[in-house]
C-alpha cells in the first residue's frame, strides 16, 4: 500500500484512475476541500482522520493522503501488450531507465515524458525508484498519466523493441551530438543513473547520443538530460 500526499499528485491520480483508492482527510483547507469534492464526485471513499495519523503516513502532508494500491495506475500492462498496441504506429517514443534509483530524478523524468509525449517508460523491476509519494510530487502528478511498465530483464526488453522495429539510442557523453542524429520513427532512448549506462545495455545500443556541453562539470543530471533529449526528438518530429 502507498500514499500520495501532494495536491497535484492526488488530483491527477483521481482524474486518471480512482479505482481502489481512499482519501484520508484531516482538517482540510480550501484547496484540500476542492480535492475532497473531486474524490467524492469520482466515487472515492473519503475517510475523516486525525492529523496524527497523517503525520505517521507523511510528515509533509497538507491535510490529505490518498491511499493507493500501487502508487500509480501506470504499469498495469506488459511490454508485450504495449508493443501490440502500437504495432501500426509509425512514430513511437520509448524511454528506458537504467539504474535510475533516485525518486526525485525519476519523478522529474516522468514530468518531461508527459510534456514531450513519450509513449512508455520502461524500468527494471528491482532497482528503479519506488517511493511513490516522492515520485508523484516531483513529477507534479505526471506519474498518474505517463504509461510505464517494469520488466525483469532490460537487455531482453531491448531485443523485443528491436524486433518491433525500434532503434535504440543510449545517452552517453561519448556519443554523437543529439541534434545531429536522426531521431524519427520508432525510437527508444536509454538513460542511465549516476554511473551512466551499464556495460551490457551500452553494447545493445544501435548508437550513442550526447548533449553538447560548454561547462566545467562533465555531465548533466539525468533528469535534465532527459528533458533536453526528449525535446530534441519532438522538435525533429515537428510537434
Amino acid at each position: 500500500m502507498a500514499y500520495l500526499t501532494g495536491f497535484h499528485a492526488i488530483e491527477e491520480r483521481l482524474k486518471v484512475s480512482a479505482a481502489n483508492c481512499a482519501l484520508l482527510a484531516a482538517k482540510p483547507g480550501p484547496r484540500a476541500r476542492e480535492i475532497v469534492a473531486l474524490a467524492a464526485a469520482r466515487g472515492v471513499r473519503v475517510l475523516r482522520t486525525g492529523t496524527n495519523e497523517l503525520d505517521r503516513i507523511s510528515p509533509g502532508h497538507r491535510g490529505l493522503a490518498l491511499e493507493v494500491d500501487d502508487g500509480g495506475p501506470a504499469g498495469a500492462f506488459t511490454l508485450e501488450s504495449f508493443l501490440e498496441s502500437v504495432s501500426d504506429k509509425k512514430n513511437v517514443l520509448a524511454v528506458m531507465l537504467d539504474e535510475v534509483t533516485d525518486p526525485h530524478n525519476f519523478g522529474a523524468i516522468l514530468r518531461s515524458c508527459d510534456q514531450f509525449n513519450a509513449d512508455i517508460v520502461i524500468t527494471r523491476n528491482k532497482r528503479n525508484a519506488r517511493r511513490a509519494d516522492t515520485v508523484a510530487k516531483t513529477s507534479a502528478g505526471a506519474s498518474a498519466w505517463v504509461p510505464s511498465t517494469e520488466v525483469a530483464n532490460l537487455p531482453r526488453a531491448i531485443e523485443q523493441l528491436k524486433e518491433a522495429g525500434f532503434w535504440i539510442y543510449g545517452a552517453d557523453m561519448g556519443g554523437s551530438l543529439v541534434y545531429k542524429t536522426r531521431l524519427l520513427g520508432r525510437v527508444c532512448v536509454i538513460l542511465g543513473g549516476e554511473a551512466g549506462l551499464s556495460r551490457l545495455l551500452h553494447q545493445k545500443c544501435d548508437a550513442l547520443i550526447a548533449i553538447p556541453s560548454l561547462g566545467r562539470i562533465d555531465s548533466l543530471n539525468v533528469s535534465v538530460a532527459a528533458g533536453i533529449i526528449l525535446y530534441e526528438i519532438i522538435r525533429q518530429r515537428g510537434a
